[in-house]
Order: structure tokens, then sequence, then C-alpha cells
């Protein structure tokens, strides 16, 4: 009874009953996904090349930059299909390491937000030992116990989606395979892969978020007690385009939580929708409020466009 149907492929789902304008409501992601491809890549080329910019503070932007890069041509590949080739279809495995990518990649992100924020608290608390604690062998261990942490805790839920059998409807709620929409068609025991995720994401979204705000309670006990004003503005300013980022991830993660919590009888498109900002809206947004509130990456761009210009 499950061999037949457990071999059948997923079926992905784009925005229910507008499947007519799904050519017209691709515009709009084509525009973003580029600019996000453009925005992370850019940051990506004035880390490599502009030696000013070799500093920990950038090299954990540039692994934020690379983590979203990684999410969107993660996502980008399946929803493109679903909406500019009306292709639905995803093979059992194409799936499942789709979705083992973008909840490694979200936990990884979350990480290098952490990350981030302790290299704030060093240079603002300790700034005269700034150099000698977060030293180049220091940035790289820090950057691969985060990456390491998101692409190994993912593991244990996304290895038993591979040998579930699946004999209820095939179809997904979402445009791309996320591992919450994959469990429910499993018809095998799923209580550990109903659990684990919510631990996970107390030890890691929730925990990273608490020693964020304590790092930043800390900063600020540090910055009023600088007596210089324009010290003390010059400090805050160095933390502004970091904690807009924060802002930006936390906040399309605490909204996204709530409409699958709270929002059972909300419209399927608000959900959609709302997954959408998520996977969107931080890689988008972080490399424009990085290129806004940080002066060095402004001078980069600047000595690049006058470099091209030239040439």
């Amino acid at each position: 009874m499950w061999s037949n149907n457990s071999a059948a492929p997923f079926l992905l789902t784009g925005f229910l009953g507008s499947e007519a304008i799904h050519h017209w409501i691709s515009i709009p992601f084509v525009v973003i996904y580029f600019s996000i491809l453009l925005g992370n890549g850019t940051l990506l080329f004035l880390i490599w090349n502009d030696h000013s910019l070799h500093e920990p503070m950038y090299y954990f932007l540039a692994v934020l930059a690379g983590t979203d890069l990684g999410m969107t041509l993660t996502t980008m590949p399946t929803v493109l299909s679903v909406l500019v080739l009306d292709h639905r279809e995803i093979a059992h495995g194409a799936c499942f390491t789709q979705s083992y990518f973008i909840h490694s990649l979200a936990i990884v992100e979350s990480g290098v937000l952490l990350a981030m924020a302790y290299d704030r608290f060093i240079a603002i608390r300790t700034p005269l030992r700034y150099n000698s604690i977060l030293t180049n062998s220091r940035v790289m261990k820090v950057a691969l116990g985060v990456v390491m942490r998101g692409f190994v805790s993912i593991v244990p839920p996304i290895l038993p989606l591979f040998w579930f059998p699946y004999c209820r409807s095939h179809v997904l709620s979402h445009a791309f395979c996320l591992h919450q929409d994959v469990m429910k068609l499993a018809c095998a025991d799923i209580t550990f892969n109903r659990l684990y995720p919510v631990v996970l994401v107390a030890l890691t979204f929730f925990l990273d978020a608490l020693i964020i705000v304590f790092s930043y309670v800390l900063i600020l006990k540090t910055v009023t007690g600088i007596a210089s004003g324009e010290e003390r503005a010059k400090a805050l300013n160095t933390c502004v385009s970091h904690i807009s980022c924060v802002l930006v991830f936390y906040i399309t993660v605490i909204g996204l939580t709530f409409i699958h919590r709270f929002g059972k009888h909300a419209p399927h498109v608000v959900h959609i929708t709302m997954s959408y900002i998520y996977f969107l809206f931080p890689p988008f947004m972080n490399p424009i409020i990085y290129s806004i509130k940080t002066k060095q990456i402004q001078r980069s761009i600047v000595r690049l466009l006058s470099v091209h210009s030239r040439a």
C-alpha cells in the first residue's frame, strides 16, 4: 500500500488560487532574487578585494553575505520553477536536501549575528585588546563553529525523512521544502521530528537572541560610562548596522512563528507571504543596511566604481 505512493514525487505549491497570474507574480521575485545576488555578491567581492576591510567585523559580514547567498540559491530554483514554468514536481531526495540546506543556513544566520554581537562587544568593552582577542585564526574558528553548528544540528530530523513511508497527500504548502511540511505527509511515528526542532530552536534562535540582548545591555553600560558625547555616538554608530540586521532577522522569525502557531484560520496567502518575507527580506536588506550605515564599505564602493569608470 505504501510502496507505490511512497515513490511518487512531492508537489510544490505557489500562491493557491492565483495560479493564472503566477507569471506576473514571478516578476517581483526575479527582481528581488537578482538584487539579493547582486547586493551580497558585491559585499563578498569588496571584502575579498579591499584590504581596509580585512578586519574581524567584515569577515563575519562576509560569512553573513555568504549565508544569505546560500539561502537564496537554495530556494530560488524551485520558487521560480513553480512561478515561471509551472513545474511543481520535486523528487524526494532533492526535497529533503533542499530542506536540509534551508534549515541549516537559518541556524547559521542566527549564529553569525551572535558572532557579530561578540565582535561589537569586544570592540567596545576592551578596544585596546580587540586585535589580540579577535585574531584571524580565532575569527576562522568562530566562523567554522557557527557553520558546523548549523549543518550538524539539523541532521537528526532530516535523516529520518529519507526512510519514512509517504502514503498521504504528496502536496506541500510552499514552493520549497520545509521539514515541518514534509514530516506531516509521512505515515510513521514523527514524535521525534516534532519535538527535536522545538528543542533546537530554543537552543539556537532563542538562546542566540538572549545572548545578543545581554551583550548589548553590557555594551550600553560601557557606552554610558564614556565621558565624551562624541565618543559615545561614535561607539554606538558602529553597532547600528548590526542591530538593524538583528531586528530584521528576528522580527521575521517571530512573525513567521506567530503565524504558524496562532494563525490557523488566517488565509493560506498570509502564511505563504510571511514565509517569503522570512526567506527574502533579511538577505535583501542586509547589504543595503551595511552599505548605508558603514562608511568603510561606502568608501570601498566609491573606490570600486572610480576604478571601473577610469577603466
